[in-house]
């Protein structure tokens, strides 16, 4: 058990806190966390989340209080404000181990751990200050805690149910009903499976239900008492059913949506789920037998994952609460075929493990293409990052070929968070990136108060690192409006939209500076084959009417 802790404490220190402020605060949904939580540092008012000094009433206080409180703790920065997800994310390897030592064995706890911890899903949302990641733990926290209170008979039921009482209060607190929902869909189903083993605690349940009244209630009455009824109606049905069931705040996405994103999420583990296949399909058409607590992981994965492909708004980070079961799924899986091999044989694992290398190899390369791009950080260490995936890639083709069964595991696992972190360093830029310079520049130019706007570029992330209220600006027409204030304004716009919007009706637009800008988030596979700076790099302009 130590040795599990220590080793995912390591591989957590670097998937999830390495380089942790790299990059600055991306022009994203963070930034809205990453603001809020300074303005509350700010202002004072820990009651009404606050973003660009307007009253923000998308989701619930408690990840705007751990942002606020890293940032009391540290310092306002990048890292501060990730610290809650980056922590989420131990957690979750730290957790998926607990329920595999309990429902299993050491070895598919650490395996199992491991894969989270490495899991291309989570390194990805764990980076970001989002509260998606500690709305995963709670949701899984609650679902693990309320089936084994429920299920499996412990000698104090009464706590584990209380433990999932506080997780979902805590879940609730962090994003909504979705806390409660998905535990619920999961928990109801293996009780009924295992209705033989179950027990009803009216008692228990009745207290872990109190539990979760009383750690999520106070705020939202507390909302109520200060914005009226109005605010509670609009969370509950704008931003929870509305976001489930229509597409305004996201656009509709096929019902395959998420087949990828789990696929890609569980990377550099994917290739490995196709040892599951066979015994997936003897289970279903009930040729194999296997064991109430493999029935309990399935439904924890499917479930949930039909209850997401079901909503009109999909997003990605919303699949993320399946993961730890699919691990332990696929730990599971690995150790009872290398427990049944001579330790040389198996050819799909091999095939699989082979796989992985040629994908972090390819990887590599890419970074390394990719060099031209990244104008931010220094070439020497794109190359040794690129260099180190690579190298990893060629470790783990070589176990697969001629190494031990055994050791294809760790050596997946040691492979991944070499990438993760090969990528972290490789690709994000410490200290000045292009919003910290713009902002720099806002800072510099501002003499007399004059309005802050931008053009769909840094919309989110600018009002951040100046601290001043920023105006956005979507349509052409209001951009020509406000450049043509009878007062003094600056504007942050890319220089083709400002040469666009001109072409034919000039504008009276002075240049102040310029920064080069990388859209990570636009990227393409084009752009990493054929990276082209002149095309691929964006002139950000600060201007001037006056």
């Amino acid at each position: 058990m130590r040795r599990t802790t220590l080793l995912l404490l390591v591989i957590c220190g670097a998937t999830f806190f390495a380089g942790l402020g790299r990059p600055a605060i991306g022009d994203s949904d963070e930034a809205f966390y990453a603001e809020a939580g300074r303005e509350m540092v700010a202002s004072g008012d820990w009651i009404t989340p606050h973003y660009n000094f307007e009253p923000r009433f998308q989701k619930p206080i408690l990840f705007y209080w751990i942002v606020s409180a890293s940032y009391l703790a540290a310092g306002v920065d990048g890292s501060a404000a990730r610290f809650g997800s980056a922590l989420a994310g131990l957690s979750l390897a730290l957790l998926t181990a607990a329920c595999g030592r309990r429902w299993y064995d050491e070895r598919t706890a650490r395996l199992g751990g491991v894969i989270v911890a490495t899991a291309f899903g989570y390194f990805s949302i764990g980076r970001l200050a989002l509260p998606d990641l500690p709305l995963a733990f709670w949701v899984t926290l609650t679902t693990w805690a309320a089936i084994v209170g429920l299920c499996d008979g412990p000698e104090r039921p009464r706590r584990w149910l209380l433990v999932a009482g506080a997780a979902a209060g805590l879940g609730f607190l962090t994003k909504g009903p979705v806390a409660i929902v998905v535990p619920a869909l999961v928990v109801l189903p293996v009780c009924w499976v295992a209705r033989r083993h179950a027990r009803l605690r009216a008692g228990a349940l009745a207290a872990a239900a109190a539990m979760a009244i009383a750690v999520a209630a106070p705020w939202f009455i507390a909302m109520g008492s200060i914005h009226g009824r109005a605010y509670i109606e609009g969370f509950f049905v704008g931003d929870n059913v509305e976001r489930f069931a229509t597409s305004r705040f996201n656009d509709p996405r096929p019902p395959w949506f998420y087949l990828p994103i789990v696929a890609g999420g569980l990377l550099p583990w994917t290739p490995l789920m196709l040892c599951g296949v066979t015994p997936f399909v003897g289970w279903v058409t009930r040729r194999w037998r296997t064991t109430d607590v493999t029935v309990r992981l399935i439904l924890w994965s499917a479930l949930p994952f039909l209850f997401f492909t079901a909503s009109i708004g999909k997003q990605p980070r919303y699949i993320l609460p399946i993961l730890p079961p699919l691990a332990l799924l696929l730990a599971r899986t690995l150790e009872r075929r290398l427990a049944a091999g001579d330790g040389r044989r198996d050819p799909l694992v091999r095939a699989a493990a082979a796989s992985i290398g040629i994908v972090l190899v390819a990887l590599g390369s890419l970074l390394m293409r990719a060099l031209p791009l990244i104008v931010m950080i220094a070439p020497a260490l794109v190359i040794v990052s690129a260099g180190a995936i690579m190298a990893a890639g060629v470790a783990v083709i070589a176990v697969a070929v001629a190494g031990p069964l055994r050791h294809i595991g760790v050596g997946v696992g040691i492979a991944g968070a070499v990438t993760l972190a090969g990528l972290q360093y490789g690709l994000s830029p410490a200290g000045r990136d292009p919003v910290q310079d713009m902002a720099a520049l806002v800072l510099q130019h501002r003499h007399a108060n004059e309005p802050v706007a931008s053009y769909r570029v840094f919309v989110r992330n600018l009002v951040f690192y100046t601290g001043i209220k920023q105006d956005d600006l979507s349509d052409p027409n209001d951009l020509r409006t406000y450049l043509r204030s009878p007062r003094p304004v600056l504007l942050v716009v890319a220089a083709d939209d400002l040469v666009r919007i001109s072409r034919g009706d000039p504008l009276p637009a002075r240049v102040l500076g310029e920064v080069l800008y990388f859209n990570a988030s636009a990227v393409k596979l084009r752009t990493l084959l054929r990276p082209d700076p002149g095309k691929d790099l964006d002139r950000v302009l600060l201007v001037t009417n006056r």
